[in-house]
């Protein structure tokens, strides 16, 4: 057992609110201790049936309600609440938590919400285990037979021919298993990527930026922005094929350590304190000399892709996020709110959507499905079918983990007769995306994958 143990790169808890980081496993089989970071609050009122929490402020200010009584707390105070005791907390601090005896699941009776970090009014069902959730959360030995089921029939599934696997019911049966694993799945916060991840959405993000009249500015998010790849390659994408655009990107992560590698933007070809990834892997050499200096062992991304990114630490949920970084052009929101619960997620997609000036695009990938229908629907988003099918099924680390885990993406089934809703990824905001707003029959046209990633290299090696 490690006798100093160092903030883990990945956090084992995100909130409406928080973001906990655990520090395990420890000597002491009976404590669990947590480095919260609190920009809200916990979003609901507990009560924990034998567990004894000991809080000691580290920074920032906030309150906790305990019992029905609000106490003040500041740097330097400890906040000890008993079991069998309803409390929550609220403000903007810093704090590590002592768990005695560990915390499991089950252990904790949630109350009601925080209207500091949910609002008032909201309404969604309370997190409490249902007999279902306990069913599923049973152990033998101290092992699932769920997870073992679901690592079994993963294993299979990959061994079966493509034949089977999209044959009518296995496709049921792999949905019932991707319930399964969304019910049961243990989420939390991912930082690997690449750079040129997703070249349709690329491509389809090159030909929006070419309807923009020219001179304008182009105004950019890329929400969920991790170690920087997808920000950078987004950057490479359009002023490759318009040097001369005013273009204003933001990248926002909730991550500090993340966004400060981005900002950086000199990469190893894997980066310890963030992620295990190597983020070269899809790229080729002649994209490597576009997009890279070479620095000893490592690379920096070229100063012109650098310009005019504003780097933030920032919640995709928060209501302020319209407030920090204003009215977009596009909002790109990738591979990250596939971590949330249904809840979260829609509230995040709903916020994030506010971000989208009239007119505008938002992408959104590696959400679940159903979600993101029912999401676009009522906000009346208008599909872009351009690069439908391509942009669906261009991330091979999503497809490879169906049906077995809770991020995987479901494969593409024509067979559904809303299949070009469900698998659309990109939709218009506030104006329908009817003749006017089409790309011309030549854009319109499919482009073969292999292509996405050379056809501008000579507009942005001229600049």
């Amino acid at each position: 057992m490690r006798p100093v143990h160092s903030l883990p790169a990945t956090p084992a808890f995100k909130g409406r609110g928080l973001l906990g980081y655990n520090f395990a496993p420890l000597a002491q089989k009976d404590l669990d201790l947590y480095y919260v970071e609190v920009e809200g609050g916990h979003d609901t009122f507990m009560i924990s049936k034998r567990i004894t929490r000991t809080y000691y402020i580290l920074s920032g200010a906030g309150y906790f309600t305990i019992d029905g009584r609000r106490h003040d707390v500041a740097p330097g105070m400890v906040v000890e609440v008993p079991p069998k005791v309803e409390y929550s907390y609220s403000g903007q601090m810093r704090f590590v938590a002592f768990c005695t005896p560990r915390w499991r699941s089950g252990s904790d009776q949630h109350t009601r919400w925080n209207e500091d970090v949910v609002g008032a009014g909201f309404s969604a069902p309370l997190p409490n285990s249902s007999w279902r959730t306990r069913v599923l959360e049973w152990r033998i030995f101290g092992k699932s037979p769920v997870t073992a089921f679901l690592v079994v029939n993963q294993r299979v599934w990959k061994l079966l021919p493509a034949t089977l696997t999209t044959t009518g019911p296995m496709r049921r049966y792999g949905e019932c298993l991707h319930r399964l694993a969304r019910t049961r799945g243990d989420r939390k916060q991912a930082f690997s990527t690449f750079f040129l991840r997703n070249r349709p959405m690329l491509e389809l993000l090159r030909r929006l930026a070419a309807r923009k009249d020219h001179g304008a500015p182009l105004r950019v998010a890329v929400l969920g922005c991790s170690t920087g790849a997808e920000v950078y390659s987004v950057a490479w994408t359009i002023r490759s094929a318009q040097p001369d655009v005013k273009l204003e990107l933001q990248a926002l992560d909730i991550s500090k350590d993340a966004v400060e590698v981005g900002a950086r933007g000199r990469y190893l070809q894997k980066t310890p304190e963030v992620t295990d990834t190597n983020v070269f892997e899809r790229i080729t050499p002649s994209e490597m000399e576009a997009l890279f200096d070479r620095d000893g062992d490592g690379f920096c991304v070229k100063p012109l892709l650098r310009a005019g990114i504003t780097w933030r630490v920032g919640d995709a949920c928060s209501e302020d996020l319209l407030n920090m970084i204003g009215p977009q052009d596009i909002v790109i929101a990738s591979d990250f709110i596939c971590h949330m619960d249904d809840a979260t997620a829609e509230k995040c997609l709903r916020n994030i959507g506010r971000l989208v000036a009239p007119g505008g695009y938002i992408i959104a990938t590696g959400v679940n499905l159903d979600v993101r229908s029912a999401v676009a629907a009522a906000l009346a988003w208008s599909p872009v079918q351009e690069l439908l099918e391509e942009m669906h099924e261009a991330d091979p680390a999503l497809r490879n983990i169906w049906p077995c885990h809770y991020a995987a993406l479901e494969p593409l089934n024509k067979r559904r007769p809303d299949w070009q809703r469900r698998y659309t990824a990109a939709f218009r905001v506030g104006l329908p995306y009817d003749n006017a707003g089409k790309l011309d029959a030549i854009e319109q046209s499919e482009v073969a994958p292999h292509v996405f990633r050379t056809q501008h290299h000579a507009a942005y090696n001229a600049a």
